[in-house]
């Protein structure tokens, strides 16, 4: 899979761990896509360095699209923690 690909599969999986996992984001849906395109490559590289899953070129590997999720996931919740309550309201 190209960089192109991965792209795509970050802002998808940045929209589905948004979806997971609702509520407000200090840096609305540009931080939250941004965030699920750097999940999916951490995703993937965990996966493949310390998991000793290879990833595959395939665009509709499943355990591919869940490290990517999964990336996003911890991004996302670590982001809500160091910038959540940042913002006055």
């Amino acid at each position: 899979m190209s960089i192109i690909g991965w792209i795509i599969l970050g802002l998808l999986a940045g929209a589905i761990a948004k979806i997971l996992l609702p509520g407000r984001d200090p840096g609305g849906l540009i931080g939250t896509t941004l965030i699920g395109v750097a999940g999916a490559f951490i995703g993937g590289w965990i996966s493949a360095r310390f998991l000793d899953r290879s990833i595959s070129n395939e665009f509709y590997d499943g355990p591919t699209w869940a490290a990517a999720i999964g990336g996003s996931l911890v991004l996302l919740i670590a982001y809500r923690l160091l910038f959540g309550h940042s913002r006055l309201r």
